[in-house]
């Protein structure tokens, strides 16, 4: 009898692996499908020329948090101000939280050059690092805007980027509008960025596009997203991934998140495998955390977003759980059945070749291997990163970590 109970959880667990690896993106694409093809928008045109309906563009304050960012903080000014919208509609804050460096000032020196003088530029310095949430509880209320856009220093936006997100709040029922993210180059060798890496950041824009044509977009990267700040409610100050339970309380409220391709956030920030690690292990511990605290999302009234946070953030939370009973279990009943058996050599052959990949190192092999290594290393990454949640181990603060690149030590970066 213990028999037959393991065995059917293993089929359970082996039948959502695969719903939601396969499954699930493969009915998300025939839903999405089946809906009318949207009409084509066109992307709102300024040419940097004042005229009198600039007068009529909302307020957009655009926040950017920053913990020791000197390296990338003067080419993020640099880049706001070539932003295409009048600057007496826009605010533009950096939120220094404890700088040990010299990111203040490196930013102000930016914001003196002459293509910088004309931006709205408000540097807050703080002295004491309270972790990036106590920070936007602190200051999102205080800001006087229609619209607040958050970005990450080390990622760049397209220049026609908050007139795209501004014309989508024209829709009243849209509370968060969310970009495309890219990593540059993120096909390069040496351990910068490896093609799994690549290939992993295509597959998310994909999902979101088709998430978003059913008017469910999952969350937000904080590379680049804008909300109507008066949805904004304060976050608790343990919170993980702000990213996305920042939006999907807007959501919860009942607005939609609306992902607009046109939006493009360029990550320059540069990675390395272990740094990719330490990244992907807390956003498995945010994902855990927002599959306890948001389970409301899960309502069947919210019908595409239940959906779609059912099959994808929470399936994703609990995978690697999934597969280490799928693991054990089949190695368990190896010996009484030839299925169990089967099951169990393809898992150690799946495993051992990820691994061996680990050693080669990822951008010595082939595109395939290399993607079911990051596929792998992710789940793994993901045990760890949901395990230490669970344990109360992982905390919503800001987190640093050296980075180790070819040509020698690299300075510290952000890991939110």
């Amino acid at each position: 009898m213990t028999h037959i109970f393991l065995g059917v959880l293993i089929m359970v667990a082996g039948l959502l692996v695969i719903y939601h690896h396969v499954g699930y993106p493969l009915l998300l694409k025939w839903l999405a499908g089946e809906l009318p093809e949207p009409a084509a928008q066109e992307t709102p045109q300024r040419a940097y020329r004042a005229a009198s309906a600039d007068a009529i563009l909302p307020v957009v304050a655009v926040l950017i948090p920053a913990y020791n960012e000197a390296d990338h903080v003067a080419d993020k000014i640099r880049n706001l101000a070539m932003l295409d919208y009048p600057s007496d509609r826009l605010r533009v804050i950096l939120a220094c939280d404890g700088c040990t460096d010299a990111t203040a000032e490196r930013a102000a020196q930016a914001g003196l050059e002459p293509e910088c003088r004309d931006l709205p530029l408000q540097i807050l310095e703080f002295a004491q690092n309270r972790g990036k949430v106590a920070m936007l509880n602190a200051i999102i209320p205080d800001i006087d805007c229609d619209l607040l856009a958050l970005s990450d220093v080390s990622a760049l936006i397209s220049v026609d980027a908050l007139l795209v997100a501004v014309a989508r709040f024209a829709d009243p029922r849209v509370g968060v509008v969310s970009g495309s993210y890219r990593l540059f180059g993120s096909y390069q060798s040496h351990g910068r960025h490896t093609s799994g890496e690549a290939l992993y950041w295509d597959y998310q824009s994909e999902i979101k596009k088709r998430e978003g044509a059913l008017g469910a977009t999952m969350g937000v990267h904080g590379a680049f997203y804008m909300i109507r700040r008066t949805l904004f409610e304060q976050l608790e100050l343990d919170v993980i991934n702000d990213d996305f339970i920042l939006p999907m309380r807007i959501v919860a409220q009942g607005y939609r998140a609306c992902y607009e391709p046109r939006i493009l956030a360029l990550e320059l920030e540069d990675g390395s495998l272990d740094l990719d690690r330490r990244r992907r292990r807390r956003i498995a511990a945010g994902n855990m955390q927002q599959l306890i605290r948001l389970t409301s999302l899960l309502r069947p009234s919210l019908r595409g977003v239940a959906f779609v946070f059912a099959s994808g953030k929470a399936l994703r939370a609990v995978m690697p759980f999934l597969l280490l009973l799928i693991l054990i279990g089949s190695a368990l009943l190896a010996s009484t059945s030839w299925f169990f058996l089967v099951l169990f050599v393809v898992q150690v052959i799946v495993y051992a070749a990820a691994f061996v990949v680990q050693g080669v190192g990822p951008e010595q092999v082939p595109w395939p291997l290399q993607a079911l290594h990051y596929l792998v290393q992710g789940h793994l990454v993901g045990l760890i990163g949901s395990a230490r949640y669970l344990l109360g181990l992982e905390r919503g603060r800001w987190h640093r970590a050296k980075l180790e690149l070819s040509g020698g030590a690299a300075p510290e970066t952000p890991e939110t």
